[in-house]
C-alpha cells in the first residue's frame, strides 16, 4: 500500500479568512502539468493550517500522480495537509478494514455505486453539506446527482467518469471501403456492410467472457426502452421476460446474426478484438467498447488515436436521444468535519478537475469544466459526449447483484454469451436471464 504525504508549497499565506467553501467553489483559470501545473489564480490560504486529512482511492501510477496534483492544489489554497493512499482493486475490503479498525479515511473515492449505497445505509458515510450540494447542483446533470443520492440525501460527488458508448473504427479501412460515421442504427449496419464488402469484417467482437456483451445490451436497451425502463430493469422491478428486453435482444440478434460480424467472437477476448481492428494486420474495421479502448490501441502501437484510430458515438435507435452508458468514481466523506466538507466542495468544483484534465486520463462529468483543456480532440469528444448526453445511466452490470451482473460463467455475462452464440433465440434468452436474475436478487 502506497501512502504519500504532501507538504505545502512555499507560497504567501492569505490573511483574509475567506470561507473555505466559497473559496474552493470559485472556478479559476486552470492548467496542469505532470507536476501539478501552473499556479492557480486562487489565492493561497491557511484556513486549515495544521489540519491533516486522509484520502483513499483506487488510482496508482500516472492516475495517482495526477490526483495528487489535484489534492496539492487544495493544500495550497487552504493550508491543510493531505495524505493519499491507493487501495488498488481492493476498495470494499480496504474500506471495511478501516471501518473495523476505527480509522476510515476522511474521504474515499469509490468505483462502485452499490458500495456507496451500502455505506450510506449503514451510517458509515455522511451526507454532504449544503455548500457541497449546491456545488453539485451547479456543476452536474441531474442523472449524476441521482447517482450520488441515497434515500433522498446526497452522499457522493462524481469526480471521474467513463464513457462506455463509443464505437471505434480504423479510418484507413473506412476510407478504403467508402464508409463513414453513421447517424443511426440503420446507418451503422449499412456502414458495417460497406466495410464487409471491401474485404474486412465490419466489426470485431470479443465475447469469450460476457462483460463486453452486457455493455452491448445496456447501450441498446437504454436507446430502445428508455431511461425509466432501464432503471426498472436494473432494480428488477420488471422481469427480463418483459417485451422491452425482447425488443433490445431482437435488435442485437439482428446484428450478431449477420455477416458483418467477424466469426469466432465467442472464442476471442476483448483486447484481441481491438487488435483485430487496429493491429499490424487488421481483419475488421470496427470495434465497440468504452473510452478505455484508446489505451488498448496505444499499447498495441500500430495505430494512433486521433489519426487513423477514431470513434463515433453509439448510434441512435428509433430516434432515441443522445445517451451514454458509463461508469465512474464517486467521492464520499466519512466525517462532517469542516475541512473534510471543504475538500468535498473542492472536488465538486470545475477547478479541481481542471488540474488533471490537461494531463490526460480524466474524463470529468462536471459540466463546468472547460473542455478546451482536454489534451486532444479525441478526449475532448469523449468528454463532450458524456456531459452532453440527455440520458446517462451507470453500467447496469455494476448496479445489479454481483452473482448476476459480475461473475464469469453465470448470470448476465454467461447468458449473453449463450445468446451471442444463438442470436435467434430471443424468448429463450429472456427466460434464462430472468431465471438467473430472480435467483440473484432473491439470494
Amino acid at each position: 500500500m502506497h501512502t504519500t504525504r504532501f507538504t505545502r508549497s512555499r507560497v504567501a499565506r492569505a490573511t483574509t479568512g475567506l470561507a473555505a467553501a466559497a473559496l474552493l467553489l470559485t472556478a479559476c483559470a486552470g492548467g496542469g502539468s505532470e507536476s501539478g501545473g501552473e499556479s492557480s489564480d486562487a489565492p493561497a490560504g491557511d484556513k486549515f493550517a495544521g489540519k491533516s486529512l486522509t484520502v483513499a482511492a483506487a488510482w496508482s501510477g500516472a492516475e495517482q500522480k495526477n490526483f495528487e496534483a489535484v489534492l496539492a492544489e487544495f493544500e495550497r489554497q487552504t493550508g491543510a495537509d493531505v495524505s493519499y493512499t491507493s487501495f488498488g482493486d481492493n476498495g470494499p475490503t480496504y474500506i471495511s478494514g478501516q471501518l473495523e479498525g476505527g480509522s476510515p479515511p476522511n474521504v474515499a473515492v469509490l468505483g462502485q455505486p452499490a458500495l456507496m449505497q451500502s455505506l450510506a445505509a449503514d451510517g458509515d458515510i455522511k451526507p454532504v453539506t449544503d455548500d457541497v450540494q449546491q456545488a453539485v447542483s451547479d456543476n452536474y446533470s441531474q442523472d449524476w446527482v441521482d447517482l450520488g443520492t441515497v434515500d433522498d440525501k446526497l452522499y457522493g460527488v462524481w469526480f471521474k467518469a467513463a464513457n462506455k458508448s463509443t464505437v471505434w473504427y480504423n479510418a484507413d479501412i473506412y476510407d478504403e471501403a467508402g464508409a463513414e460515421a453513421p447517424e443511426d442504427w440503420d446507418g451503422f449496419q449499412d456502414q458495417l456492410g460497406l466495410v464487409t464488402d471491401s474485404g474486412y469484417a465490419g466489426i470485431s467482437v470479443g465475447a469469450d467472457v460476457g462483460w463486453p456483451l452486457t455493455d452491448w445490451f445496456e447501450n441498446v436497451y437504454l436507446r430502445t426502452a428508455g431511461p425509466e425502463k432501464y432503471d426498472q430493469l436494473t432494480k428488477h422491478e420488471i422481469p427480463w421476460t418483459d417485451d422491452s428486453v425482447k425488443e433490445a435482444l431482437t435488435v442485437l440478434g439482428g446484428l450478431w446474426g449477420s455477416d458483418v460480424v467477424q466469426p469466432g467472437g465467442d472464442q476471442r477476448d476483448f483486447p484481441t478484438s481491438v487488435t483485430e481492428v487496429f493491429g499490424s494486420d487488421p481483419q475488421a474495421g470496427t470495434v465497440f467498447e468504452g473510452d478505455f479502448v484508446a489505451g488498448n490501441i496505444t499499447a498495441d502501437g500500430n495505430s494512433k488515436v486521433g489519426e487513423n484510430a477514431l470513434f463515433y458515438d453509439f448510434p441512435s435507435i428509433n430516434d432515441s436521444a443522445p445517451a451514454v452508458v458509463g461508469g465512474g468514481d464517486v467521492a464520499v466523506q466519512f466525517d462532517d468535519d469542516e475541512a473534510t466538507s471543504a475538500l468535498m466542495a473542492y472536488l465538486a468544483s470545475p477547478e479541481a478537475a481542471e488540474v488533471w484534465v490537461p494531463n490526460g486520463g480524466l474524463t470529468s462529468p462536471n459540466t463546468g469544466v472547460d473542455t478546451k483543456l482536454y489534451p486532444d480532440d479525441t478526449s475532448r469528444q469523449i468528454a463532450e459526449a458524456l456531459t452532453g448526453a440527455e440520458d446517462f445511466r451507470f453500467d447496469m452490470s455494476d448496479l445489479v447483484p454481483s452473482a448476476f451482473g459480475g461473475t464469469p460463467g453465470q448470470g448476465f455475462w454467461q447468458e449473453m454469451i449463450t445468446f451471442y452464440q444463438n442470436p435467434d433465440d430471443v424468448d429463450g434468452a429472456a427466460k434464462r436471464l430472468e431465471a438467473a436474475a430472480a435467483a440473484a436478487y432473491d439470494g
